[in-house]
């Protein structure tokens, strides 16, 4: 249960748990009461580059922050350098989107775990992720982070990932707090939507984060939200997210997404970050009123620095509002054991954990098409092209703050020699060259086509990358924190490759990298065999070899809509992407992704939640049942063919006579069966009453609507199998 209101709390439950609880809100009064207002202050901004103040004096000890989502950032102390010769080389998991891609909640969990325990070995109490923020538009830099384009999926996923994490004793750090959805003008932009948008689709993963997983903090976004920055925004942070979900954790800042002392005091901010990177030096002289020189340093300019004390002692802001901040943060750091209790040692870059990072790429991997059964591949075959710089290009180290070190990686080309050693074959040619401003270069194409030319099978890496050179922070494109893609035409040439290599083979198998779709309205029809393979972090070279070959079956299902072309999404279609003059109006409201396509017939390349199998199954026998407000489903799953494999079905909601305007179906559950060939299994599950409702904007709360509710199950937002209606 959330300790929400702690003296009702404590009355309610009574005994030994409220004299425990009791006891630790006394020793954070009792350390608050002897604090200098200095003090105070020194806990809720930065020391370092991902430190905020302690207070030695009373064994309170700094706070110590990490990216990342998928893996425990590189080491650089106190600064922004990379440390040389640390143990900083771990786990790199598959990114947010992968992780989505496998629909396995308990995946979600164990993914958690990892984070978890590798940021306890490195010394870290709070790992920053993970990224919930909504999939609107193909082209956000930062999607490949996230995990979908919807809610509740999103949610789902995020809830075990949290709670993997925390149960490892480090506090994790859901963002970017709210619709933080493009990054091209990520620190200026003002976002306008409506507030059904804002209820139903963007802030359903946080909500969930904060009430399903307790989670310990939460990260502001850098954009405005209806003309006020997001990370001290009124009614984002202290109307819904500490009023009405009761949040009793820590809100901090993104890194410099602090703009005011006074509105960062009033409107919400416990902890303000990374204000160093926006100031203009290191350090700074100051005098005081006698001229003599005083030693202050950049984090002493911070906004709730300084200022801030500035502002107590000339009353313009209550003391009680410091210790309200400096109250959440004690509030975590006894809940994870950094006061007057030992920390349970982690992990790190372990056998088990690598495990981890193998199965989830694994699921992850998504087989689009599949024509005439090319996959999956014999093992005697004796030749292979494969082709692509995709094919041998190592990804840890990119994207920006979600950096990586990793221990190893394995590439696709890697991945594929692990599996069938000297048996086959294998002729590697580059096709394309993966550097700014590059477009198709005919020699290369040349001679991936004679590579292909002389190979029973072909098999194309290719898709979009994190940026050119990794070694440099700011070199990026594409999938990467602080820019958006251009569009959505894959760069280098690789059209015209792949489409050269489909001529000169038509056995070719092209597998996508990276964090999205690309417009393959060039060479889709042509070719056979598509995989979309993500980021599929440190395993994922053998992940894929053992997916194109059979030893695992692929399971993936598609967390976003794949549209055939830009023109055809909605945030593009409808609404401003990006924003236009500072502002961004997301007019399509509620018809984000699926949505959009569904309700509105507009035929996708591939549709959210598809994905293939070298299997087949049957769905049978719906069944419902209400009780009250929820509702009860049934059905059967079987595999009706001769490999074992893995099923996500997907449970939609379908009002076909509301007199609202409503999407044609939304997603409201998924189970993740696994069956051998010929067994069959019966899933259950229960859709509460919330899964019925929808936001009023006139009463500003949800509501139901009386009627009939159409329940469909199927395999994807365009394959429903089972169809049942159910008066509500």
């Amino acid at each position: 249960m959330k300790l929400l209101k702690p003296f009702l709390f404590l009355m309610a439950l009574g005994g030994a748990t409220a004299s425990m609880a009791q006891s630790t809100d006394e020793k954070i009064e009792n350390l608050i009461k002897q604090m200098t207002l200095e003090e105070k202050v020194a806990m809720i901004h930065g020391n370092s580059s991902f430190t905020s103040g302690g207070v030695p004096r009373l064994g309170i000890p700094e706070l110590v922050m990490s990216d990342g989502p998928h893996g425990v950032r590189p080491e650089h102390g106190r600064d922004w350098v990379l440390d040389k010769d640390v143990d900083d080389a771990g786990t790199y998991l598959p990114t947010g989107m992968s992780l989505a891609a496998t629909w396995n909640k308990n995946l979600g969990y164990q993914f958690g775990r990892v984070l978890g325990s590798e940021a306890n070995y490195r010394g870290k109490d709070v790992i920053l992720g993970p990224g919930v923020n909504i999939i609107r538009s193909p082209l956000n830099g930062r999607n490949f982070e996230y995990l979908s384009e919807d809610p509740y999926l999103a949610a789902k996923m995020a809830v075990g990932y949290i709670k993997g994490v925390q149960d490892e004793g480090i506090s994790a750090c859901v963002k970017h707090y709210a619709a933080n959805n493009e990054e091209v003008d990520r620190n200026t932009v003002d976002v306008h939507m409506s507030e059904r948008a804002l209820r139903e689709i963007y802030l359903p993963a946080f909500k969930a984060a904060v009430i399903d997983a307790d989670v310990n903090t939460v990260m502001g976004s850098y954009n405005k939200f209806r003309g006020e920055f997001a990370t001290h925004n009124e009614y984002l942070v202290n109307k819904i997210l500490k009023g009405e979900w009761g949040f009793d954790g820590v809100l901090m800042s993104d890194w410099g997404s602090v703009h005011n002392t006074k509105e960062a005091l009033l409107k919400g901010t416990d902890l303000e970050m990374g204000t160093d990177l926006v100031l203009s030096s290191n350090s700074v002289s100051q005098t005081d009123a006698s001229g003599k020189k005083l030693n202050k340093t950049v984090y002493d300019r911070f906004y709730l620095a300084d200022p801030a004390i500035a502002m107590v002692k000339d009353g313009s802001v209550p003391e009680s509002m410091i210790d309200e901040k400096v109250r959440r943060i004690l509030r975590i750091m006894f809940k994870t054991n950094m006061i007057d209790a030992k920390r349970k040692k982690g992990e790190y870059n372990t056998k088990a954990h690598q495990d981890i990072a193998l199965k989830v790429a694994e699921q992850s991997i998504v087989l689009l098409k599949n024509n005439k059964q090319l996959l999956p591949l014999k093992k005697s075959l004796k030749s292979i092209a494969v082709i692509g710089q995709n094919a041998v290009r190592e990804n840890a180290m990119g994207g920006g703050s979600s950096q990586v070190k990793a221990k190893y990686e394995i590439t696709p080309l890697q991945g594929l020699k692990n599996l069938l050693g000297n048996k086959t074959t294998i002729n590697y040619a580059q096709g394309y060259k993966i550097a700014r401003g590059q477009q198709a270069d005919a020699k290369m194409i040349a001679e991936a086509v004679d590579v292909a030319k002389k190979a029973e099978v072909a098999i194309i890496y290719c898709g979009w990358t994190h940026g050119y050179d990794y070694s440099k922070w700011s070199d990026n494109a594409y999938d990467a924190e602080g820019t958006d893609k251009p569009d959505m035409n894959m760069p280098f040439g690789q059209d015209e490759l792949i489409k050269a290599v489909l001529k000169a083979n038509p056995k070719t198998i092209v597998v996508l990298m990276g964090g999205g779709p690309v417009d393959m309205r060039q060479w889709e029809t042509q070719a056979p065999a598509i995989l979309e393979a993500w980021y599929p972090g440190m395993e994922g070279g053998n992940a894929l070899a053992k997916v194109i070959f059979g030893d695992v079956n692929p399971s993936g299902k598609l967390p976003l809509t794949f549209p055939k072309s830009l023109e055809d999404s909605p945030a593009h279609k409808l609404g401003d992407f990006p924003g236009k003059n500072g502002v961004a109006n997301y007019n399509e409201g509620i018809f984000v992704g699926y949505r959009y396509f569904d309700t509105y017939k507009v035929e996708p390349a591939f549709a959210f939640g598809h994905g293939l199998s070298y299997t087949t199954f049957a769905y049978t026998d719906l069944k419902l049942a209400s009780s009250g407000d929820s509702v009860k489903v049934s059905f059967s799953i079987k595999n009706t063919g001769k490999t074992a494999g893995d099923e996500v079905a997907q449970i939609y909601v379908s009002v076909p006579d509301s007199k609202i305007k409503r999407a044609l179906q939304e997603l409201k559950g998924f189970e993740r069966v696994s069956l051998q060939p010929g067994e069959q299994k019966t899933v259950e599950l229960v859709l509460p009453a919330d899964a019925f409702k929808y936001f009023d904007e006139e009463k500003m709360d949800w509501a139901h609507e009386t009627g009939d509710y159409a329940i469909l199950v199927g395999s994807a937002s365009d394959a429903i199998k089972l169809r049942g209606k159910i008066a509500l």
